[in-house]
């Protein structure tokens, strides 16, 4: 079911305690010399429409936020950014739509890294309004480590940016946005953390041109590999998320 192709007749007669209502939320910012800026958008937005293929009648897909946490980006250009204050109320806003109308059960699926932090805190937040629904969300690619892992071939197996992972999938999803002529090795990645301690730096302080990793390595055929392996992990997280309890106590659960 995709929520902005529905009528408001046909959405009142969707069962609530029934359905999960996925929000892609994603970011639209620079991605390197190669990349397009909306690649988080592109890749978040074909992974859930896939997912709601797969379950349409257990599944109601929201339109994806392509608004982000992006500040870290901002001194490379390119790049929209919504403050960290304004990005947590909206993402509770859109929640607290359809909790308000009856839905139990929301999952926020995110394509954005810088998303995750301020995702978290939202969720917190909003779960004290919302105790007995179950308040979900997370990165796409968070049940897919393994996959990664032995898919990638360079030295960083895990989702970056632009690099090995992204550029793969938009190879495989939208090829003609790819600037094939200025791919390159990214280099060094600065790091930001020293003995398990957070260090704030931007992209511009720890990559030389936005993007990570080895690029170079990508192909569309990974690309592919990788994105029917995150969905179907997706779809058996989405399966367990129907078998949790919904409960405001720690009896409700036992």
């Amino acid at each position: 079911m995709k929520y902005a192709e529905m009528t408001s007749p046909q959405l009142a007669e969707v069962e609530r305690d029934q359905t999960l209502v996925v929000i892609p939320i994603a970011a639209v910012e620079q991605h390197g010399p190669h990349l397009p800026t909306a690649t988080d958008t592109i890749i978040c937005t074909a992974i859930a429409e896939k997912l709601e293929e797969i379950l349409p009648e257990k599944i109601l897909l929201v339109p994806t936020l392509w608004l982000g946490a992006s500040a870290h980006h901002l001194r490379l250009g390119a790049t929209v950014d919504c403050q960290l204050k304004n990005y947590m109320e909206l993402l509770q806003d859109i929640a607290r739509s359809f909790l308000q109308d009856g839905f139990q059960r929301v999952l926020f699926l995110n394509g954005h890294g810088g998303n995750i932090d301020p995702l978290k805190v939202a969720l917190r937040q909003l779960q004290l309004e919302f105790p007995e629904s179950l308040l979900t969300g997370g990165s796409y690619w968070a049940g897919a480590s393994d996959l990664i892992h032995e898919t990638l071939e360079g030295d960083h197996k895990f989702v970056g940016h632009a690099c090995e992972f992204e550029t793969s999938m938009i190879m495989h999803l939208r090829p003609e946005l790819v600037q094939q002529e200025l791919i390159a090795n990214a280099g060094e990645l600065i790091l930001d953390e020293l003995d398990g301690f957070f260090v704030s730096r931007d992209m511009k302080q720890r990559t030389r041109q936005g993007c990570t990793g080895r690029p170079d390595l990508a192909t569309a055929e990974k690309g592919k590999l990788l994105m029917e392996g995150i969905v179907n992990r997706l779809k058996s997280t989405v399966k367990k998320l129907f078998q949790q309890k919904l409960g405001t106590a720690y009896e409700d659960f036992c």
